[in-house]
């Protein structure tokens, strides 16, 4: 009887098997060395990058800063340019920069375009159109080191892109008009404007104005007006507005409407909320008190004949933001500002609990009021202040004043709208996403 066979599998001979680890090794080590050079060079493209970019961001900074302060000069094109290319310069200069300035060599011009345009969609170009306001710098080929950027050639037969990086900035003035302004007026002087000299349609840093004025005092815009103005739902709005509800914004050039009436009680409980005094259905929980509600001891009034601001019935003058009587220092724009400073760096005393940083500037209407002599009026905007209030409105009778130290023209503040290239009035410059062909397509390299 014949058993079974049993069979036995086939298997290689040892000596058949000798080299197969070394092959999966090297294959293992190429793979490495390759995703090890890929996340070098990759790493390496991505720092420069940034720093591209942030160089360009600053060059369209420079850029629209000196367009929007030579616009309508001659050879204001050309002022912005240099002045771009200038930024962009100095910045890859700076330590760290070497690559981009090794790049950049004495050929400037080559490697960055500065062009202009009147809209933020464009088209820009150079010098572009005689209103342009804003400025797009950019830089289309920025070649670097390749590192082992040629392994991707030898995989790719000799075919890859150059190790290369882009960017594009686009800069130009902001949207115009601050909001949340307090139905106040103040009225300027048109021909007295010169910011280059630090003064604002008649203000300057530091100068003491009363915002709102009281019963027996006269008016510059006319009889039974209080420098008040209408914001719409009477003396509601006025108290929403001088406590900061109400998100009002207007432009240089509109027309503003003012408000015939004292208006003592809700301007008083409106304002008042910003040195921690509660009343009217307002509470800290909508309307917090300023970090700092310090005053001095006594009220200021505007008195006398002619009036004037008076403390103690000695009058009142200021000097770069310090005001004084004749018996000494007052408490003022400057005091507050250290005090603010130390609150907010926690070393401060008297700071209120659950305050709000700046709550004692209020953003005020500067009107042109020539011409005007009506308790109702509408008055052509000059432009808008930033003004440090002093003291709560204290209510005596039918009077009620509201005090305040100017700071400065205030500013946009900062929220693009839907149409920038629309807006007008007090601006500052912002950079703004790049859009390319004109038709509001977003870059990727901004």
């Amino acid at each position: 009887m014949m058993r079974p066979r049993i069979q036995q599998p086939l298997t290689a001979f040892p000596n058949h098997q000798r080299g197969t680890i070394i092959v999966l090794v090297v294959i293992a080590l190429a793979a490495i060395l390759l995703m090890g050079a890929l996340a070098l060079d990759g790493g390496h493209m991505l720092v420069n990058k940034a720093r591209l970019q942030n160089a360009v961001d600053a060059a369209a900074l420079s850029g629209a800063k000196t367009l929007s302060e030579v616009s309508g000069a001659t050879g204001a094109a050309s002022l912005t340019q240099t002045a771009a290319r200038d930024t962009l310069t100095r910045n890859a200069n700076a330590s760290g920069n070497q690559e981009l300035a090794t790049a950049i060599g004495n050929n400037i011009a080559g490697f960055a375009t500065v062009e202009l345009s009147s809209s933020v969609y464009g088209p820009f170009s150079f010098p572009g159109p005689a209103n342009a306001s804003y400025v797009r710098v950019s830089v289309p080929n920025y070649p670097l080191t390749g590192f082992f950027w040629g392994m991707l050639k030898a995989i790719g037969n000799g075919v890859a892109p150059s190790k290369a990086v882009a960017a594009v900035a686009t800069a130009g003035p902001s949207p115009a008009s601050p909001c949340d302004l307090t139905p106040l007026m103040v009225c300027g002087d048109p021909a007295n404007n010169n910011p280059a000299n630090g003064m604002f349609w008649g203000f300057k840093f530091g100068d003491l104005q009363v915002l709102k004025t009281a019963a027996g005092n006269s008016s510059a815009i006319g009889p039974g007006n209080f420098q008040l103005l209408d914001f719409g739902s009477g003396g509601n709005a006025v108290k929403q507005g001088l406590a900061g509800g109400i998100n009002q914004c207007n432009s240089v050039g509109d027309n503003v409407q003012t408000k015939p009436g004292n208006t003592v009680g809700p301007s008083g409980q409106g304002l008042n909320t910003r040195f921690n005094q509660y009343s009217g259905g307002l509470s800290a929980a909508d309307y917090p008190p300023d970090l700092v509600i310090a005053v001095n001891s006594k009220s200021l009034t505007y008195t006398g004949s002619p009036a004037q601001i008076q403390y103690n019935n000695l009058a009142v003058t200021s000097t770069n933001g310090n005001l004084s009587t004749s018996s000494g220092a007052l408490y003022d724009y400057n005091d507050w500002v250290q005090a603010s400073a130390a609150c907010v760096a926690g070393s401060g005393g008297g700071c209120q609990a659950g305050g709000a940083f700046e709550r004692r500037i209020l953003k005020v209407v500067i009107g042109d009021c020539s011409g005007k002599n009506d308790g109702t009026s509408s008055i052509p905007v000059l432009g808008f202040g930033c003004y440090f209030v002093l003291q709560p409105e204290s209510q005596q009778g039918n009077s009620a004043q509201i005090f305040g130290q100017f700071v400065k023209q205030c500013e946009g503040d900062n929220v693009p709208g839907p149409n920038p290239v629309n807006d007008a009035g007090p601006r500052i410059i912002q950079l703004y996403k790049t859009y390319i062909d004109n038709s509001q397509t977003p870059s990727t390299d901004s």
